[in-house]
């Protein structure tokens, strides 16, 4: 380390969990961060040299380390989370959402009014949110005014007013939608009954509000009240709809949230659902912007503590898909199987869904900045000094030791570039030798685009396992390109992909775009080679048929062939189709050979 002081600040730090902060010789702030153990994680900075550029950058800025002691590891993430948020580094995470969300307010005063906002008031009254979007505002609005009949002006109701007839009934209450409390038309004993069920359907809890209105149907259907028995049934109708898009897990599920994260190079997704009585009321994937190479864990924790803060959750367990630390009082639950199984995997499908959409968009919006993504990516995958803009894959051809041949194709960032592709008739071996001819095709190959010049890949591959990496190998070291091009090999079976002089193979994760993208090219070599060959083998089949007719001459066959494509199709075709290509005469003597070659 360069810097004494910097050096000395290290060594006096603690052994304790906490947050430390960096800053530069302006004295701005870099980064914060937490550690359960802040001498050792702020070590850790300065004694090795790290993957990611960014980091590398923010360790030379850090001229000054500052630290606050807590008492537990739950705590540091706490305050990390404020501070983050208080002071904004440049270093670290964007949770990339400041919008103001809407709340359902139950409102304190005489005859309770329930109403959409985005601005708590603290004057007593009751909030319930914030909710995600206004539809599902508006959905339990719409819900709550179909079965409870209530008021939306904002008149007075105090006792005196009612009693002085202050007020007049509105069309609201001419149309069925309030009671009219306003002229002491309701009790107020009535309608805070009301408000009571309300508010349980807006924590989750449709059960009560269902037996409720079930009881009374039974007892105006039992005094012959027919009319009133249906209007109460429609009711139940209404909500035990709603409560079936409100998708039920198991009613044994309770009051819990879930998180999953899915991340790229990035960015990463993070999805929470909140479960009440055995349904889900909330979902919201929050997408947050990489700044360093942060793990899933540590985002994870971080989002946690920011959803939980700001949805205002207090539910004591959580379900994630695997171990974080947010605090001492929560249940962590890892499922592996059954309904809590389940349910994790709907909140990761929800993350994949955002993370696609968001994709899809980049990608319209901004092409270029997707392909880096991907490029990047691949980069950090496969271990690579540069992106692998320009890649060429090889394959070989040679179905029961005939007309061997040899493709390569070649990809542009991550895309096909089809004019780039090249077949090879190998000429140098004789019988069906894969390694020999690998070697051949890979030496003519980088022969040819350095004697004219050419740029070359940044990264090949080779399609088939050690054996023959070692013989585009032997091609590349006497090209004198060793080094210069990175070079892999990815066997069929496994996925496997093998680097020069490492015994043990890569496996990459077989969701990822890489491996994708490695598939694409292999499966396009293959492609390619295999109708190369096809089409070699049936013009040499025609062509050694062909030559033994007497009387027909090197255009003939020409036109044969590419009329005809397969000695096949030739036998079978009659004397006039083949005359329609090379005449009467030299029609009959072809119809004439196959009839006595094949009596």
């Amino acid at each position: 380390m360069a810097n004494p002081t910097l050096e000395l600040q290290i060594q006096s730090l603690p052994d304790n969990p906490g947050v430390y902060q960096y800053y530069d010789k302006e004295d701005k702030i870099l980064y914060v961060g937490k550690a359960k153990n802040l001498k050792k994680r702020v070590s850790s900075y300065f004694n090795k040299i790290h993957d990611t550029a960014k980091t590398n950058v923010l360790v030379k800025k850090i001229v000054t380390i500052k630290h606050i002691v807590v008492p537990t590891e739950s705590d540091a993430l706490l305050l990390e989370n404020n501070l983050i948020k208080k002071l904004q580094p440049r270093y670290n995470v964007l949770l990339r959402d400041d919008k103001t969300y809407p709340w359902l307010c139950i409102k304190k005063e005489p005859f309770p009014r329930v109403f959409s906002t985005r601005r708590m008031i603290k004057d007593g009254s009751e909030y319930f949110g914030p909710y995600t979007s206004f539809k599902t505002v508006w959905t339990i609005l719409d819900l709550i005014k179909e079965l409870y009949p209530r008021r939306t002006c904002n008149y007075d109701l105090n006792e005196n007013n009612i009693k002085n007839h202050k007020f007049k009934v509105c069309l609201e209450y001419h149309i069925g939608n309030c009671k009219g409390p306003c002229e002491g038309f309701e009790t107020a004993e009535n309608y805070n009954k009301q408000v009571d069920a309300i508010r349980e359907i807006l924590k989750g809890n449709f059960k009560e509000s269902l037996k409720e209105f079930k009881k009374k149907m039974s007892e105006l259907a039992a005094n012959m009240q027919f009319e009133e028995a249906q209007i109460i049934k429609e009711k139940i109708e209404v909500l035990e709809n709603y409560q079936s898009r409100s998708t039920i897990i198991n009613p044994k599920i309770t009051n819990i949230d879930v998180f999953s994260i899915v991340s790229d190079e990035g960015a990463a997704y993070v999805n929470f659902l909140q479960i009440a009585h055995g349904s889900i009321i909330r979902s919201y994937t929050m997408e947050i912007k990489k700044k360093l190479d942060e793990t899933d864990e540590e985002l994870l924790e971080l989002a946690i503590v920011e959803l939980r803060e700001r949805f205002h959750l207090l539910s004591k367990e959580i379900i994630v898909p695997f171990p974080v630390v947010v605090g001492e009082n929560i249940k962590v639950t890892v499922p592996q199987l059954g309904d809590k199984k389940q349910i994790l995997d709907l909140s990761i499908r929800n993350a994949k869904f955002q993370r696609i959409e968001q994709l899809k968009q980049l990608q319209i919006v901004d092409p270029d900045r997707h392909t880096k993504r991907i490029m990047a990516q691949m980069q950090k995958d496969l271990r690579l000094s540069t992106e692998p803009r320009h890649i060429e894959c090889f394959d070989n051809s040679n179905i029961q030791g005939t007309n061997p041949v040899a493709a390569c194709v070649v990809f542009k960032d991550g895309k096909p570039s089809k004019k780039d592709y090249r077949h090879f008739n190998i000429k140098t071996v004789v019988g069906p030798d894969d390694f020999a001819s690998m070697e051949e095709v890979v030496f003519r190959r980088y022969k040819r685009m350095l004697d004219e010049n050419q740029s070359l890949p940044q990264l090949i591959i080779i399609d088939g396992g050690k054996g023959q990496l070692s013989s585009a190998l032997k091609s590349i070291d006497a090209l004198g390109l060793r080094g210069k091009i990175a070079i892999v090999g990815i066997a069929k079976r496994l996925e496997e992909l093998y680097y020069p002089g490492d015994s043990a193979p890569l496996y990459l994760d077989k969701k990822s775009e890489t491996l994708k993208v490695i598939q694409y090219l292999r499966n396009e070599a293959h492609r390619f080679g295999i109708t190369f060959h096809r089409d070699k083998r049936s013009k040499s089949a025609l062509n050694s048929s062909i030559e033994t007719i007497p009387g027909i001459g090197e255009k003939t066959m020409l036109a044969l062939i590419q009329h005809f494509k397969s000695v096949k199709r030739l036998k079978l075709a009659t004397e006039n189709e083949i005359s329609a290509v090379v005449g009467v005469s030299k029609a009959k003597k072809i119809t004439d050979f196959y009839k006595t070659s094949n009596p």
